[in-house]
């Protein structure tokens, strides 16, 4: 019989079985005793890992022999994986995929938020593949040709993908027309590196309904010969409803600015969800698969049952959740920071026929803040904030309105989990929660957690100094070290403690000086160089040290 997990100095090879899963998918083993992260590796692989990188507490390595596949693996069905970014999980079965998703929601929610509500299950997808109703492509001039596709993971590299199982074939579509004109018109691809160039992007959006929002990303404000752009694209696909042209010459990572002109056709198309009819715009937010959608609404609708007075509808994008569940609430009041989806909100309300809603464009945190100062106490709140969770402003402010039930809705169990141990200072407990496959393929998924006021006999008036809530002040919430490992980790850049110190200094998490400081007046200290202030960024925002 083959000997398992047998020893490794680290710096050679062994033989382990692949036990589980990091919150990425990358496959998990142990040799010595210590974690070993395998990139595609799959619970039950039998195999020789050779370790390529290692750290204080866990190493990375890569899988030199597969001795007994696991039966949970299979064959990829593209082309550019694993190269490509996006879908991290198309060698594990599907039911597999739904394994790994439930038990990360799972054991995040206990390690990090020390709560273990009812678990309802997870929601899987009944279609895996032409999923989603929006697809951003970057275009570049690599290697002597013009490409679109996707970036390779952690790096700016654009992996071409003709055929991508996970976008609509109309996005195909549009994004083929564009770049025939780009090669017909000699129309430049951006440089990232010189800011020279034109295309940046090609963006498009989809609806069930057949409905084509194409934009070009571009650094200009004019692009040659439109017309005969627009006859390309509508050529494309039938569907094609609006042309547009963003216009971004930022010298940043930002795909859309906030200008954009109407070639030809609508700045919008139309998505139906649980009977509700939705305004689309380039930049409003809405999930991108909108079956997995409905299911979703539907588990926070029955979390939040019928009678229910005010309901107040915080990171509310276009009002699609508001709107779902508006007709179990006598009033909806929705929240929104992007100006753009406020007045799309409005539209949305109004052409479903809804009276009792209002929207306001706010910072969410500020807004409820705002509306707790007022004496405003909805009966409950339902959350759908970005990655990066809650802050603390409206986190306190929800506990001064005080309503008896919060769903929070998370596309990052980590945050959330992170956002429930705080709310559970503030007498709220998660009771229930389900998890749904909005993302077939990829590592990430969504989350419905029902959150409930516990009754005590004491009223407990919230009043809570700022300083004493601070999400973001604390160095202990990482060290030095952590943040150097994730950022190599995750971009492969190496950081040293000063480089680090710069940029918590920057985001007023420190405000001493520098580390390493020249003892000569006259000596130049290094200064973080902009990609690797851009990971650390992304290593705070992680830990939940800047927002």
């Amino acid at each position: 019989m083959a000997k398992r997990n047998e020893r490794c100095d680290w710096n050679s090879a062994g033989r382990a079985v692949i036990e589980g899963y990091t919150s990425e998918g990358a496959g998990v083993a142990h040799l010595d005793g210590r974690a070993v992260f395998v990139p595609g590796g799959v619970r039950g692989d039998d195999c020789e890992i050779r370790v390529v990188n290692t750290r204080s507490r866990f190493a990375w390595g890569k899988m030199e022999n597969l001795y007994t596949p696991s039966p949970y693996r299979i064959e990829p069905d593209c082309r550019a994986f694993p190269d490509c970014g996006g879908c991290a999980l198309r060698h594990l079965t599907y039911e597999e995929e739904l394994w790994f998703k439930k038990n990360h929601v799972l054991e995040t929610m206990r390690r990090i938020g020390g709560a273990e509500p009812v678990f309802d299950g997870i929601v899987g997808a009944e279609e895996t593949t032409g999923y989603r109703n929006k697809a951003q492509y970057p275009v570049r001039f690599q290697k002597g040709k013009l490409v679109a596709g996707f970036y390779r993971g952690g790096t700016h590299e654009v992996v071409p993908c003709g055929a991508c199982r996970i976008e609509s074939a109309a996005s195909r579509a549009v994004l083929k027309a564009v770049l025939d004109y780009m090669r017909c018109f000699r129309v430049p691809a951006y440089d990232e590196s010189s800011g020279r160039g034109v295309i940046r992007h090609v963006y498009v959006r989809t609806s069930r309904s057949g409905e084509v929002l194409a934009c070009i990303v571009a650094a200009k404000r004019t692009l040659p010969s439109e017309e005969t752009l627009v006859s390309l694209l509508r050529s494309a696909d039938p569907g094609v409803a609006g042309v547009l042209l963003n216009v971004n010459t930022r010298r940043d990572n930002v795909i859309l600015s906030d200008e954009t002109r109407t070639i030809w056709g609508r700045d919008n198309i139309t998505e139906t969800l649980l009977g509700y009819r939705f305004r689309l715009s380039v930049d409003s937010f809405f999930q991108v698969n909108p079956v997995q959608t409905e299911k979703l609404y539907a588990v926070a609708a029955a979390y939040l049952g019928d009678g229910v007075n005010e309901l107040l509808d915080l990171y509310c994008g276009v009002g699609s959740i508001g709107i779902c569940l508006s007709g179990k609430a006598h009033r909806l009041t929705g929240v929104e920071i992007v100006a753009r989806a406020v007045r799309d909100a409005e539209a949305n309300a109004r052409a479903n026929g809804l009276e009792n809603a209002r929207f306001f464009a706010a910072d969410a945190g500020t807004a409820a803040a705002k509306l707790a100062a007022e004496g405003y106490c909805p009966d409950a709140i339902v959350v759908d904030p970005p990655r990066k969770g809650l802050d603390a402003v409206c986190i306190q402010a929800i506990a001064r309105m005080a309503p008896e039930k919060l769903i929070y809705i998370s596309c990052n169990p980590s945050t959330q989990a992170r956002d429930v141990a705080l709310l559970r200072e503030y007498g709220y407990e998660a009771v229930r929660m389900t998890a749904v496959d909005l993302f077939p393929r990829t590592y990430h998924v969504e989350t419905v957690c029902l959150l409930s006021k516990l009754q005590s006999k004491e009223h407990i008036e919230i009043e809570v100094a700022m300083d004493e809530m601070d999400l973001t002040s604390s160095e202990s919430k990482a060290t030095y070290e952590e943040i150097r490992e994730y950022v190599f980790e995750h971009t492969g850049l190496k950081v040293s403690h000063l480089y680090i110190a710069q940029v918590k200094q920057k985001y007023g998490i420190i405000g001493r000086e520098n580390y390493n400081k020249p003892k000569s007046e006259n000596a130049k200290q290094p200064q973080c160089p902009p990609d690797k202030e851009n990971a650390i960024m992304e290593a705070l925002k992680h830990f939940g040290m800047i927002l």
